[in-house]
């Protein structure tokens, strides 16, 4: 398979006058490969926030780097974001303007021709069922609603690597079926999707190969099925327990 993500030795260290120097990714490397999905799990604070905002290029590492695509983040900024879509909690939405102003506003952004825009702006909306609402302002939206223009906000380039920051969080069953679907097409289709949720069931049904980050390290990685081997369990929320509580040692 083809390597579409290399991180090496990645770190990024905050200063903090209460708590003194934080590492919140330390010293960090994996790879992930292309039409593979590779789940990121951690407590909150772990670090998985920072690390997908480093490969996203919105973070500069204190040290280390990563490859996107074969492209540096450190050097290559602009044609790491060009090969990236880009999904966080934070993602902001343009409230008075509509699901089909914003998703098309993005496509032209990325050079994206006017013909193209309007295919794949119906194809997304079509999948992720948008229409019904496309000509709504943002601030008319149910959460799920916004969720689902983010994720076409993020797709609409047609990117080869997904980078998703827990897209699932807060939503309805329904909706976060929709786009966990979704990522099983992404990857049927040949993308490689990075995908960090403190959803279990959710890694455990689409994860090719999880990788577990406690207090800015990584601790475990693998596959569900070598994690089940390891820890002699079945189910991932007892892996990952398990894992946190012996820092990773087994």
């Amino acid at each position: 398979m083809e390597t579409a993500i290399s991180v090496e030795n990645l770190s990024k260290y905050f200063s903090d006058k209460k708590r003194g120097l934080v590492k919140a990714t330390d010293d960090l490397s994996f790879a992930c490969q292309a039409g593979t999905v590779f789940g990121l799990l951690g407590l909150n604070g772990a670090g998985k926030t920072t690390t997908l905002r480093l490969l996203a290029t919105m973070l500069k590492p204190t040290s280390g780097t990563a490859k996107i695509a074969g492209f540096d983040i450190l050097t290559d900024p602009d044609k790491v974001k060009a090969k990236i879509g880009f999904l966080t909690g934070s993602t902001g939405l343009y409230l008075r303007l509509t699901p089909r102003e914003i998703v098309s506003y993005f496509g032209r952004l990325a050079g994206m021709d006017s013909p193209t825009v309007k295919k794949r702006t119906a194809l997304l909306f079509d999948m992720l069922g948008i229409g019904e609402f496309a000509d709504r302002r943002i601030d008319k939206l149910s959460s799920g609603q916004k969720q689902k223009t983010s994720i076409a906000r993020t797709l609409i380039h047609d990117p080869p690597i997904l980078i998703l920051d827990e897209p699932t969080a807060g939503l309805d069953v329904v909706t976060a079926r929709a786009i966990i679907e979704l990522i099983r097409n992404a990857k049927d289709e040949g993308k490689c999707v990075i995908f960090s949720t403190h959803i279990m069931h959710e890694a455990a049904s689409i994860c090719d190969e999880i990788v577990v980050i406690h207090e800015g390290r990584l601790k475990a990685q693998g596959t569900l099925e070598e994690f089940r081997r390891q820890w002699g369990r079945q189910n991932l929320d007892d892996i990952f327990v398990a894992i946190i509580e012996n820092g990773g040692a087994r």
